[in-house]
Formats: C-alpha cells, sequence, structure tokens
C-alpha cells in the first residue's frame, strides 16, 4: 500500500509522522516544491521525496497536506487520477469553488475524504455514541471551544479566511456530527485584543458563535487565538438527564482556582500533541478506504455543511444580526 502526501509544511510533517506509524502503509511517496523542507520531511518520517507526477502515477491514494489555495487545482489533479483523495480542510476556500470542486470529484467516480480528525478522537466519539443512544437525554445545550495558545504566522493569517472558516469551522462540524442536527441560525460577534494586523485582514482574534439546530437545541462555539495557559478543545454536550465533556482529561489547560483544585500536568501546546492519536486513526480509516473496505468517513457534503455555518458566523459578524444558513448556500 503506498500512500501519497502532498506538503511537507506543518501538518504535512504531522501526517507524514503519522502515515510512517501504520502498519497498513508500506510507503509514503512525499511531494513538496520546497526541497529543503521536503529533504527534511522525508529523513525525519523515512518518506520517499518524489516529485509530483511519479507519486500520482505509483500512489494508492493521495493526502493533500498544502494551502488552501492550491486545495481546487491538487484535487482535481488527484481525481484525474483516478485516485482516492484525502484533503485537510478546506476543500477550496469560498462555497462556490467548493461546490465546483465536489462536482469535479462526483464527475470522476472518486472518494474523498475531508480531514476533520475531531471525528476520530476518543472523547468526541463517546459523546457522540452517548447522545446517539440517548444516554444524555434531549440535549439542550452544546458547548465547544477551540483555543490555541499563541496565534498562526501573519502571513498563515492572511490566507486563513478568518477565524470561523479556519479555526471554528472544526467546532461546527462536530457539533452537527455528535448532534445529528443541522444548523439553522447563527449568531456571531468577535473582537481583537492582540496584534494589530487581525484587523488589516479583516479578521478578529477571539469570536463567539450561537448556533440554532434544527430541534432547538442550542450550541456556543467560542474560539481564540490567545489562550495562554495552553491548547483547549473540549465539547460540552448537556442533556435532560446528564452532561459529557469530550477533552477533559489531565493535559486540558484548566486550572482550578478552588482550594486544593486539580492542575493540569504539562497543558497541551498545539493541535500535533493534542490530537495524535485521532490523525493517525482518521488516516487508517482513509486508508481502509482506498482499500474498499469502508464509505468516506467526511465526505465532501459534509465538509460543505460545515462550511455554510462558518459563512453565516462570519456573516453575521460583519453585518451584526442573526443569520440562516441557508443565506449563505
Amino acid at each position: 500500500m503506498r500512500i501519497g502526501l502532498v506538503g511537507a509544511g506543518r501538518i504535512g510533517a504531522c501526517h507524514a509522522d503519522s502515515l510512517s506509524h501504520l502498519d497498513s502503509v508500506d510507503e509514503v511517496l512525499l511531494a513538496d516544491p520546497d526541497p529543503v523542507r521536503l529533504e527534511a520531511v522525508a529523513a525525519g518520517t523515512g518518506a520517499h521525496p518524489v516529485r509530483m507526477a511519479e507519486l500520482l502515477e505509483r500512489a494508492d491514494g493521495v493526502v493533500v497536506a498544502t494551502p488552501t489555495g492550491t486545495h481546487p487545482e491538487l484535487i482535481r489533479r488527484v481525481a484525474g487520477a483516478g485516485l482516492p483523495i484525502f484533503c485537510e480542510k478546506p476543500v477550496a476556500a469560498d462555497v462556490a469553488e467548493t461546490r465546483a470542486v465536489l462536482s469535479h470529484v462526483a464527475a470522476a467516480g472518486v472518494a474523498l475524504h475531508v480531514g476533520f480528525q475531531r471525528r476520530f478522537d476518543a472523547g468526541f466519539v463517546a459523546v457522540r455514541e452517548a447522545v446517539r443512544a440517548g444516554r444524555l437525554g434531549p440535549l439542550h445545550t452544546v458547548r465547544a471551544c477551540t483555543s490555541d495558545p499563541r496565534p498562526p504566522s501573519p502571513d498563515y493569517l492572511a490566507h486563513s479566511g478568518g477565524i470561523f472558516r479556519d479555526c471554528a469551522v472544526h467546532d461546527f462540524d462536530a457539533v452537527r456530527w455528535i448532534t445529528g442536527q443541522e444548523v439553522v441560525e447563527v449568531s456571531a460577534v468577535g473582537g481583537n485584543t492582540g496584534e494589530p494586523h487581525f484587523a488589516e485582514y479583516g479578521d478578529v482574534d477571539t469570536a463567539i458563535a450561537v448556533l440554532t439546530l434544527s430541534d432547538g437545541c442550542l450550541a456556543s462555539c467560542t474560539t481564540t487565538r490567545y489562550n495562554g495557559a495552553g491548547y483547549d478543545v473540549r465539547l460540552e454536550a448537556c442533556g435532560r438527564d446528564g452532561t459529557l465533556v469530550a477533552g477533559l482529561d489531565g493535559r486540558a489547560p484548566l486550572p482550578s482556582a478552588e482550594p486544593g483544585g486539580p492542575v493540569p500536568a504539562a497543558p497541551y501546546q498545539g493541535f500535533a500533541d493534542r490530537f495524535a492519536a485521532a490523525y493517525c486513526a482518521e488516516l487508517a480509516a482513509f486508508v481502509e478506504l482506498v482499500r474498499g473496505e469502508r464509505e468516506s468517513p467526511c465526505t465532501g457534503t459534509e465538509a460543505l455543511a460545515a462550511l455554510l455555518v462558518a459563512e453565516a458566523a462570519e456573516r453575521s459578524r460583519r453585518e451584526h444580526r442573526p443569520v440562516a444558513v441557508k443565506e449563505a448556500a
């Protein structure tokens, strides 16, 4: 089993390491336009550096882990080679281009798996199972958060699409996936208390979105680029019969103010260590997809649904009003 990996940047290096630890993968073919970065990641993970043409010729499936702006072209190219595709979110930077890419993939008849790794995190899976089994009773509230300990570089932020499309979209996908409900309306606000370049890019460093779900349940999604305590990703599902939390472990950066309260040991400092097991699990699922052993665990249609919520949130923030998700469609 040969898996091609396009991109040797931050997330690409993470995926190269994950793929190297999968017994089901015999060879990782790595391509990147930066030869120094390519050789460094290849040397550190055992991947084989190749040119893109060779990757498409030899691979059984391809992982796309490049900047967002390159996703549409690469997805089309891989689809044209008739290969199954794993692509980091998003499929494309906007709704129109996403729809166009998904149409191209459908016409090519290949499978597309979009990377929302929380669907493979043990805690998130456990919350979903409890909700779907009815063990918490009807849900009335869902609380989700994504808090980075420090912001990405200005170059990254300039092309990120904004905090809702880049960051909170993971929460939007998790809310839909766990509850089984659609988001019908979004009310969102944002603020800037950090570096001035956020405002220069038309972005914010901290934001809150309140989602109204199709069954009336309310979900709050909070996100910030400045969480000095550490990397914090959690989701609380609150029902009439009980509450269950994903992401609340000994490393969650939540020091208690109560006397004798818990103090986190070695708080998470980034997505790579927080979701290391989830990244391996989602790539193992992709390999199973390549083998024809399962369907895509997160299709392009699912990714589009989360993007529509992000679009509605951004519109709500800018226009200072609740926005129905159907307005963003």
